[in-house]
């Protein structure tokens, strides 16, 4: 039997991100969970920022953002940017971020995030308590640790944090499958267990 829930943001979990926005010399940090991919080809996202965060006029004033993906290593960060204004504080400073210059975009990378992915905003949508930036991705940056030889990018090792409904948690890399499994042929089934085995051995 199921319990019966007033309409309310129940998916889960939630990537939860650092957005960084502004400039090199004048920048901000903003703590993100609703956030996610909306298109393939441009290659598209979104951030939902309430109006009256010291961050949203930044972002709609310059039109760009980048998302930085937070290992656990930096989840106490994550937070602090979350709860702390921009209005009163220097995020980088208060909590030893390191500034780094993106490829398309003014607003900073951190650098210690292992993956940087640069955002152009294409549309805004007013939704109520949020409003919603749309944007193309125009630059992508990981950390080259975590890209293999052939150019895979291993996710399971940069120890990447969910959100739950108000709680931070570490993703554990323990795979499951992966897409098309279910209806993989035994031959191939075979080859990708041998190319996994092979993988662990390194």
């Amino acid at each position: 039997m199921k319990i019966k829930s007033k309409p309310g943001p129940l998916l889960a979990p939630l990537p939860t991100v650092m957005v960084s926005c502004g400039t090199m010399y004048e920048s901000n940090i903003l703590t993100v969970a609703w956030t996610g991919i909306i298109n393939t080809n441009p290659p598209m996202t979104y951030i939902s920022v309430q109006p009256k965060r010291h961050s949203h006029d930044i972002i709609e004033k310059s039109g760009e953002f980048v998302i930085n993906l937070v290992p656990a290593s930096l989840v106490k960060a994550m937070d602090f940017c979350g709860v702390k204004s921009g209005r009163d504080i220097d995020k980088f400073e208060a909590q030893g971020l390191t500034r780094e210059q993106g490829d398309t975009v003014e607003a900073p990378l951190i650098a210690e995030s292992p993956v940087n992915i640069e955002c152009k905003i294409k549309d805004t949508v007013r939704l109520g308590s949020h409003d919603m930036f749309m944007a193309e991705i125009t630059a992508v940056h990981v950390d080259e640790k975590y890209v293999d030889e052939n150019g895979a990018y291993d996710f399971g090792a940069m120890d990447l944090v969910a959100f739950t409904h108000g709680k931070y948690y570490r993703l554990v890399p323990e795979e499951l499958g992966f897409f098309g499994f279910s209806v993989m042929k035994p031959k191939t089934a075979k080859r990708k267990a041998a190319e996994k085995a092979k993988r662990k051995r390194r």
